[in-house]
C-alpha cells in the first residue's frame, strides 16, 4: 500500500445540540456509545468529493461526543484517488469502487480492519448504533467539498517543503564511467550549484563492465567529505535506473567512425539508448525531474528523442548542454582581443550542438576591455566593434571554429562538467540579469526554427524556467543558416524514428 497521509482533524463548531438545521444533523434518540469498542474509524476520499464531505462532517460530530470514537481521516488528491482505491483494497482483500471509503481499525484485533462500506453504509451505521444521522444539502456538500481540496492542496505543499529541508536531492548520471562525470561530481557536492543548504545524493549509472571503475569513483568522492553530499553510490541495473530522480544528467556517447558505419546506424543506436531511458524516467523519476543532454556526440538528438520517447516528461524540463561551446568561442575571441574571458559576453550558439551549429557575434559584448574609452565595471562595448579585423571574422573565424569543435570533442571532461554545472546553477538560481545563455531547448517555432526538435538557441532562465530571448533581431543572413542548422535536426530525428532510411543535403529555396 502507498504512504498515506494521516490527519486528525478538529471537529466543525455548531453541531452539539440534540437538533441543529443549520449543520443538517438531526438525532432520533440520546446519542450512546456501543461498549468495549477499540476502534478508529478510518474515512479516506477524494479531497473534493462532496460525499466525503458529508462523511467527516458526521465523524467529526460523533469524535466529539464519545469519548472511545477516534476518527483518522486520508484524503487523496482528484488525480490519485483511483490507484490509491485499488491498492488499498487489493491489500485487504475488499470491494469497493466510490468515494469515500469507510473502514474501522480494530485496535484489540491487532488493527485488522473491517470494512464499513462508503456513505449511505456509515449513515445506517451511524443511525443504529448512535441514533443520529445526517441532513446536509448538497449545496453544504459542495461547498465543503471545495474548501476539502484548497486544504489538501495547501498540506501537499506543506509536506514537500519540509521533505525538501529533509530529503537530499536526487541526482543520477548515466554513462558515468566518462571522464566528464569525474569532474562533474565536485562542482555538484560543493553547494555552489543547488545552495550551501541543500543535501544531494549522487547515483552513478554505467554498464556492468564499468562496475569497479564507478566504485572507485564512489570511494573517492565519499573520501573527500563533502558536507553536502549526503551519499553517493554505483548501479549497473537499468531497470532500477532514475528512482525518485530531481535530476538526470545523460552522459551517453556513442563513438563515431564513418569509416565503420554509416552516420544513419548510430543515429538509431541513440535511439535505442533513448527508448530504454525515457520510459524508466517517466516510471521511476519524479515528475517535475530535469532532464540534460550533453556529452560528446548527438547531445540535441538525445533530448529530442527522449522527449518523443517519454511523453509525460515535461518538455519544458528536457535541455541539451551547449555552454561548453559557447564558453570554448568565448576565450577564442579572448585570446584574439588579449582581454580576460570573463569580460567576453552574449555570444550565440545556435543550432546543433555536437553537429553543425553557428557562432553569432551580433549581440556579443565586451567588459573590462582596456582600450581608449574606459568606464564603470558595467560598460560595455560591442565586440564587432572593437574587432578591426574583418577578414578574420569572415573567413579566419570560420576555420576557428572547426578546430573549436575539434577541441571541445577531445576535451578531458573539465569544460563540459562546468558547463553542466553553470546551466544547473542557472536553472535553479537564474541565470545573470540580461546576459544571454545558449541552451538546447525544444522549438515551438521560434525564430522561424522547426517545431519538434531540441536547438540551441539564446534564452534566460529564471526561477526554475526557461525563456527564450524572442526580442533578439537576427538579420536575413542568419535566418538562412538557422533554416540550414534546422534542417539537419529534423533529418536526424526522422532517421531516429524509422521514417527515412538516410539523411538528404539541404536544398535552399
Amino acid at each position: 500500500m502507498r504512504r498515506q497521509h494521516l490527519c486528525c482533524c478538529a471537529p466543525r463548531s455548531g453541531l452539539l445540540g440534540p437538533l441543529d438545521a443549520g449543520s443538517g444533523m438531526f438525532f432520533t434518540s440520546r446519542i450512546s456509545e456501543p461498549s468495549n469498542c477499540a476502534a478508529v474509524a478510518m474515512f479516506a476520499g477524494k479531497a473534493n468529493c462532496p460525499y466525503y464531505a458529508k462523511a467527516e462532517l458526521l465523524a467529526d460530530y460523533l469524535q466529539t461526543n464519545l469519548p472511545n470514537f477516534r476518527v483518522h481521516k486520508i484524503t487523496q488528491h482528484p488525480d490519485k484517488w483511483e490507484q490509491w482505491l485499488h491498492d488499498i483494497c487489493e491489500t485487504n482483500g475488499w470491494k469497493h469502487r466510490q468515494s469515500p471509503i469507510i473502514w474501522r481499525e480494530l485496535l484489540d484485533r491487532g488493527g485488522k480492519g473491517q470494512l464499513l462500506g462508503g456513505l449511505n453504509d456509515f449513515l445506517e451505521y451511524a443511525q443504529k448504533y448512535y441514533g443520529i444521522t445526517s441532513m446536509m444539502l448538497s449545496e453544504e456538500m459542495l461547498a465543503i467539498a471545495e474548501e476539502n481540496l484548497q486544504a489538501h492542496l495547501e498540506i501537499v505543499k506543506e509536506d514537500e517543503e519540509i521533505k525538501s529541508l529533509i530529503n537530499p536531492m536526487q541526482i543520477w548520471i548515466t554513462s558515468a564511467s566518462a571522464p566528464i562525470c569525474y569532474h562533474l561530481i565536485p562542482l555538484l557536492a560543493n553547494g555552489e550549484v543547488f545552495g550551501m543548504t541543500t543535501e544531494i545524493s549522487i547515483h552513478l549509472l554505467d554498464t556492468e563492465q564499468f562496475k569497479e571503475m564507478l566504485r572507485g569513483i564512489v570511494m573517492e568522492a565519499e573520501d573527500m567529505a563533502f558536507p553536502l553530499l549526503r551519499s553517493i553510490s554505483e548501479h549497473t541495473k537499468t531497470d532500477q535506473a532514475f528512482i525518485d530522480a530531481d535530476v538526470i544528467i545523460v552522459l551517453d556517447d556513442v563513438l563515431l567512425n564513418l569509416e565503420v558505419q554509416s552516420l544513419e546506424n548510430y543515429i538509431r543506436e541513440v535511439s535505442e539508448i533513448c527508448q530504454v531511458y525515457a520510459p524508466l524516467i517517466e516510471k521511476n523519476a519524479k515528475s517535475e525531474v530535469k532532464v540534460i543532454s550533453s556529452g560528446k556526440t548527438f547531445a540535441n538528438l538525445k533530448a529530442t528523442m527522449l522527449r518523443m520517447y517519454g511523453p509525460s516528461i515535461r518538455p519544458e524540463n528536457i535541455i541539451a548542454i551547449s555552454t561548453s561551446w559557447e564558453s570554448a568561442a568565448k576565450a577564442m575571441l579572448a585570446r584574439k582581443l588579449n582581454m580576460n574571458t570573463a569580460g567576453v559576453k552574449d555570444v550565440i550558439v545556435w543550432g546543433n550542438i555536437t553537429g553543425s551549429n553557428c557562432i553569432d557575434l551580433s549581440h556579443a559584448k565586451l567588459y573590462g576591455y582596456e582600450c581608449a574609452i574606459r568606464g564603470p565595471p558595467n560598460f560595455q562595448r560591442p565586440l564587432l566593434n572593437m574587432i578591426y579585423d574583418s577578414e578574420w571574422i569572415h573567413s579566419e573565424l570560420v576555420s576557428a571554429q572547426s578546430t573549436l569543435g575539434s577541441r571541445v570533442s577531445r576535451c578531458k571532461g573539465m569544460l563540459p562538467a562546468h558547463a553542466i554545472a553553470t546551466v544547473l546553477r542557472y536553472w535553479y538560481h537564474g541565470s545573470p540579469s540580461e546576459e544571454i545563455i545558449s541552451v538546447g531547448i525544444l522549438s515551438e517555432g521560434q525564430f522561424c526554427i522547426p517545431e519538434g526538435i531540441i536547438f540551441s538557441m539564446p534564452v534566460r532562465l529564471q526561477n526554475g524556467n526557461w525563456e527564450a530571448m524572442t526580442e533578439l533581431e537576427i538579420n536575413e543572413t542568419t535566418q538562412k543558416v538557422l533554416w540550414r542548422l534546422g534542417h539537419e535536426l529534423v533529418q536526424e530525428k526522422l532517421v531516429a524514428l524509422k521514417e527515412i532510411n538516410e539523411m538528404h543535403p539541404y536544398e535552399a529555396e
